[in-house]
């Protein structure tokens, strides 16, 4: 009764909160094309693990007739509160990626006997939830695009999967949780969640074992009064139940909220072993900041998305650089994480990365790694199944194996299999970001308790 009550308030939350969100606003477009090369022939990614038969019949209209690029179509945040994810999440990745795949000629698809460029089509969501899935609507139904993108965030992946399930679209959830899909996966076919890990995928059943190991008993939570706060703070109630972890302190934060001193106060006085926010960067950079400034230093702190960004430290540094800002979050951690310790092929993924965001402070060891993975496995299930209807390309994802950067990378029940992941919990570490998960992924021993913040 409990998980299905959850349900209901879930489902309500994102109908209240699209109602909300209804507005007439304009919509910008950026569409980006790359010329072909005249190579032909299968890319020069790796090949995948496993074959399939590639087949040279397409259903869709937009692949009669020959074509001469593969445009994918999306509704993303590039303005707004949550612009943050479209300049330091999937919006860098999918550029880089269409950059490199239009290098080496496009993707080889079977059907056409030739390489196809990437075109980008990018409708402007305005951070707006009614705005992406009108958007969303117009591209696959007017535009007609071949592929679409992941919208951004945890309630708008919710929205947007059974839109694009619905028009016959692949959607492979980006900067987003699927706790509440899980169970509606078998009705949603076409939809791909858990790239980047998330709640009960992983984390924190994950996060339980390094409490176990440090003696944690007890957890003050602080959560984001939204679905991604909804899903978070059930899943860590009901592992907090099952391993005898005490709740003592346990409320929501709207996300307007600017100053959090009151709260901290109330945390402080509960005096938790650890300290759980799951919280988005508007709530998690202001948070810390009002931590040092009451002098609050809990024994262990873990933040939500933004808290393994390489703009974290350069938040909390500010004008006295990033190297200040190592030593203010020295210890605190973040779920959702790579390491660039992890593997040879993340340690060049991070310089590969670093020349094309300009610093440290640009970087996310949050999703980069896994949405890149995404993208990798994405061309090469085109390339196996040969075309480009996405129901075909959608069983290549369910059924092969695949090499990305992560190694042998692959689906499994429509989310990332486990196996697949480098890690789930980060710490910061002397400037470098840390997977503390106990076993043999771990790139190092957790600090406990969190250091004092400098100056105190």
């Amino acid at each position: 009764m409990e998980s299905r009550l959850r349900t209901i308030i879930i489902l309500l939350f994102v109908a209240i909160t699209t109602t909300i969100f209804l507005s007439a606003c304009g919509e910008k477009e950026l569409t980006t094309t790359v010329a072909p090369s005249s190579t032909v022939g299968p890319s020069t990614t790796a090949a995948p693990t496993t074959t399939a038969a590639p087949t040279t019949q397409s259903s869709t209209a937009t692949t009669l007739g020959g074509k001469d690029k593969i445009v994918f179509g999306g509704a993303r945040p590039l303005s707004g509160p949550m612009s943050f994810y479209e300049e330091n999440a999937l919006g860098v990745i999918y550029r880089m990626w269409t950059e490199e795949v239009n290098a080496q000629g496009g993707i080889y698809v079977a059907e056409y006997g030739k390489k196809l460029p990437v075109e980008l089509k990018i409708y402007d969501d305005q951070s707006n939830m009614d705005n992406c899935m009108r958007l969303l609507e117009k591209l696959m139904v007017e535009d007609k695009v071949d592929f679409i993108l992941s919208p951004a965030s945890t309630a708008f992946v919710f929205a947007a999967a059974s839109v694009a399930n619905a028009h016959g679209y692949l959607l492979i959830a980006g900067e987003a949780g699927a706790t509440s899909i899980e169970k509606m996966l078998p009705d949603l076919p076409l939809f791909f969640g858990g790239l980047i890990s998330y709640s009960n995928h992983y984390e924190i059943p994950t996060l339980m074992e390094i409490f176990k190991e440090l003696g944690v008993k007890t957890v003050a939570m602080l959560y984001l009064d939204d679905l991604h706060g909804i899903e978070y703070s059930g899943t860590m109630r009901d592992e907090a139940a099952k391993n005898g972890i005490k709740l003592v302190f346990d409320e929501s934060v709207p996300a307007t909220t600017a100053d959090f001193s009151q709260i901290l106060r109330k945390v402080q006085k509960a005096d938790p072993d650890c300290f759980f926010v799951p919280c988005y960067p508007d709530q998690n950079y202001p948070m810390t900041a009002q931590m040092m400034q009451l002098g609050y230093n809990p024994r262990m702190l873990v933040m939500g998305p933004g808290t393994t960004y390489g703009t974290y430290p350069a938040a909390m540094g500010g004008e006295k650089g990033v190297e200040q800002g190592y030593k203010i979050v020295n210890g605190v951690s973040g779920y959702g994480v790579w390491s660039p310790h992890s593997s040879p092929a993340l340690a060049e993924f991070r310089e590969k990365l670093l020349n094309r965001v300009g610093d440290e402070g640009h970087m996310n060891y949050w999703g980069y790694a896994y949405l890149y993975a995404g993208f990798q496995m994405l061309q090469q299930a085109i390339e196996k199944a040969g075309t480009l209807d996405n129901k075909k390309v959608a069983e290549v994802l369910k059924t092969e194996h695949f090499q990305t950067l992560l190694g042998e990378t692959w689906y499994e029940n429509q989310l990332l299999a486990k196996e697949c992941y480098v890690g789930f919990i980060g710490q910061w570490q002397n400037g470098v970001i840390e997977v503390i998960d106990p076993g043999p992924k771990r790139t190092a021993a957790p600090i406990y308790p969190k250091p004092p913040w400098p100056g105190q």
